[in-house]
């Protein structure tokens, strides 16, 4: 069907400028295609990149911008080519929804870090020459490489935060090995991303040792979440009680703070992963080098490993701590996530509320 007798027949709610006042907007999806999947969103996650791109922060925003890229839903419609997938299935669509699929990191399963650049979700330029949009709409099409099975009885309003917040620190912990029992784990900041770290950790068997600004947080650290310890990081005498202690550091945290003391926590060649988004780095070389240390950084992940993430939630029973809003509460929404004011991701009821 030809673009321009198409029906603006998506639904969602889409920012007009840089204020990021979300409101209801109509739009259309590209057409399906061979190997394409139409989704019935029923659910999506709201992300701090929500946040970042409806109010143009690093920008370049393309308005109108419709946010979200934690997708659940269901199979509505899938194209000839299309085999591991059926409708009724209910999947999942994370950060990014095209790759060249032809590089060696796509080759690897690593098509976030495509060589030619991944399509993200909404912001962003599709295969047709139009402006991808996210999941805070009725549906989506999406190539098949980029959906995910999500498995059956598991709930989709839960797999929604999983496909960044979860997927972001599940792949660093794979990849350094965290999945060692009996290890020691620290996790700075507890918000959508470390509550998940927090979770990962316990499931993989660690000593999972929190570190907060605030005192709080202790309580649903040690009851809600089951961590083993909980610190407030200004309390000196705490820190330096946790000296070269720890195996592993998962950096959840966004606003800058000091790398050294968290740094010197780490036992000899520990590992420091940073996968929050200060200003600014800054740290002695001789914490490192004397340590024999190692700081890295990770961002979301692979679509392999992503598929891996979402079985291992669902064998072990992992479910992030979500609270489920309207889809005419999401202005309020953004608001309270910049404050810090969520326990722990707001997840979008976008299949009944979404009209």
């Amino acid at each position: 069907m030809d673009s321009q007798t198409k029906t603006e027949d998506c639904h969602g709610w889409a920012a007009r400028d840089s204020s990021g006042v979300l409101s209801p907007y109509k739009f259309t999806r590209r057409a399906l295609g061979r190997d394409d999947i139409s989704i019935k969103i029923t659910h999506c996650g709201v992300c701090y990149a929500d946040v970042i791109w409806s109010r143009n922060i690093v920008g370049d925003s393309k308005y109108p911008l419709v946010p979200g890229h934690e997708i659940a839903g269901i199979v509505k419609e899938v194209g000839s080519n299309v085999q591991r997938l059926k409708v009724g299935d209910p999947v999942g669509v994370g950060t990014y929804v095209n790759s060249c699929r032809d590089c060696d990191y796509c080759n690897d399963d690593l098509e976030v870090h495509c060589e030619k650049g991944r399509v993200s979700t909404f912001n962003d330029i599709d295969v047709d020459g139009t402006v991808t949009k996210g999941g805070y709409s009725s549906y989506i099409v999406v190539h098949q490489r980029y959906c995910f099975r999500i498995p059956n009885n598991y709930p989709l309003a839960s797999a929604a935060p999983l496909l960044c917040a979860g997927i972001t620190v599940f792949t660093p912990m794979m990849r350094h090995n965290m999945n060692q029992p009996g290890k020691s784990l620290g996790v700075i900041g507890l918000g959508g991303l470390g509550h998940m770290a927090v979770k990962f950790g316990k499931a993989f068997g660690l000593c999972v040792t929190v570190f907060s600004t605030s005192i709080a947080k202790k309580d649903e650290a040690l009851n809600l979440l089951v961590a083993d310890k909980f610190v407030v990081s200004s309390d000196q005498e705490q820190m330096n009680g946790l000296s070269k202690s720890l195996d592993f550091i998962i950096d959840t945290a966004s606003g800058d703070h000091p790398f050294d003391p968290y740094l010197s926590l780490l036992k000899i060649a520990g590992v420091y992963v940073l996968v929050g988004f200060p200003s600014e780095i800054k740290f002695s070389p001789a914490t490192l080098l004397r340590g024999m240390r190692t700081l890295s950084g990770s961002a979301t992940g692979g679509t392999k490993m992503t598929q891996e993430m979402l079985d291992f939630c669902s064998a072990h029973k992992i479910y992030p701590e979500i609270e489920v809003i309207p889809i005419q509460y999401v202005n309020e929404a953004l608001e309270r996530l910049m404050k810090g004011d969520v326990k722990y991701r707001f997840v979008i009821d976008i299949e009944n509320t979404l009209k």
